[in-house]
């Protein structure tokens, strides 16, 4: 399969995109995909084609994230303050919980049975999908707004204002297991859990991504680095570019970036190499995802507002997907072998 385009509605501002846990009833591929327009869509990529589309957002209020609990129901979190569950086939849905103020993040914990939720309220918040409307069955303060949230079986890494990242075990939600500082310098954009459980990757708006691990041992520690990506030269003149997107790839513990100079880029974190980097699009890469067989990447094209206002119509949204080649996404130990 090479690079496909999908055939996108006009979607305005992609916020995220994830692939379903299993295939669809057709032994397709879904992937759904959430909007600042306050759509939540669902696009069966094999067949190229939405399957279903919801207004999520009260008043089309930007929904800024989404996620899967099983192949059949889908989570929405929104501007709006609300948690939602969607019943993909029959087009129910039900608001599982609010926040006090707009929810960034959302992620189902398949071990526990629970929808994780971040917000800017500074409030994290568990919620049983079995129940709807009602009170959190876990609630804990945040010290201060939540922008990423990654999820590595029994734990979440939450990333937030002020480079502030905690990890909470899911198990025991009193307190946060650790409580770190971004070790890079500036604003945190996106946090992702190496597959293995190890650790994880956090990714800034200053051109870097870091890899950290979660046992604090001194000799496990100093295994953590941090390197450069996602930035152009042009004569004297270095343009260091926003790192928006990150994705592991589960069979190999490979993971693409991507950035808002619109290029994607496969690494082996492992062995600190670079594999491979896909032509530019038009704007920025605003979230990547990789299906559940690991069998095709998503890559959501979207301005992000990294230079503000444009003074023209910004290009279109557009989501690409691929099968990425062995060679793009082995790691080097693999290749060898």
């Amino acid at each position: 399969m090479a690079e496909v385009q999908l055939n996108l509605g006009q979607t305005q501002g992609i916020s995220n995109v994830t692939f379903a846990p299993a295939p669809n009833a057709g032994g397709g591929r879904d992937l759904l995909v959430s909007s600042w327009d306050g759509a939540l869509s669902l696009y069966d990529v094999d067949a190229n084609r939405c399957s279903t589309s919801f207004i999520a957002g009260e008043g089309a209020a930007p929904v800024l994230d989404c996620c899967f609990t099983d192949a059949a129901h889908a989570v929405s979190a929104g501007a709006d303050r609300t948690v939602k569950l969607f019943d993909l086939a029959s087009g129910e849905s039900a608001t599982l919980g609010t926040h006090k103020q707009p929810v960034k993040c959302a992620e189902y914990a398949a071990l526990q049975g629970a929808v994780v939720s971040a917000g800017w309220d500074r409030a994290l918040h568990l919620w049983d999908p079995r129940q709807r409307g009602g009170a959190a069955a876990a609630t804990i303060e945040l010290p201060d707004k939540a922008y990423t949230m990654g999820l590595s079986e029994g734990r979440i890494v939450v990333g937030m204002a002020g480079r502030h990242v905690y990890v909470y075990d899911l198990r025991n939600m009193v307190a946060e297991e650790q409580r770190r500082q971004s070790s890079l310098k500036y604003q945190t954009r996106c946090i992702r859990c190496f597959p293995n459980g190890s650790g994880y990757a956090v990714s800034s708006v200053e051109g870097r991504v870091a890899m950290e691990y979660f046992d604090e041992d001194p000799a496990v520690q100093a295994r953590k680095y941090a390197f450069k990506c996602h930035r152009r030269r042009e004569g004297d003149t270095d343009t260091v570019f926003p790192v928006n997107a990150l994705a592991f790839h589960k069979g190999q513990g490979t993971f693409a970036t991507g950035g808002c100079d619109g290029v994607v880029m496969m690494w082996d974190g492992e062995h600190k190499k670079k594999l491979t980097q896909y032509p530019a699009k038009a704007t920025s890469v605003a979230s990547l995802a990789f299906s559940h067989d690991d069998g095709l990447l998503a890559t959501a094209v979207s301005y992000t507002h990294e230079a503000g206002e444009p003074a023209e119509a910004p290009p279109p949204d557009q989501i690409f997907v691929r099968a990425p080649s062995e060679q793009d996404v082995c790691a080097r130990g693999a290749q060898r072998a």
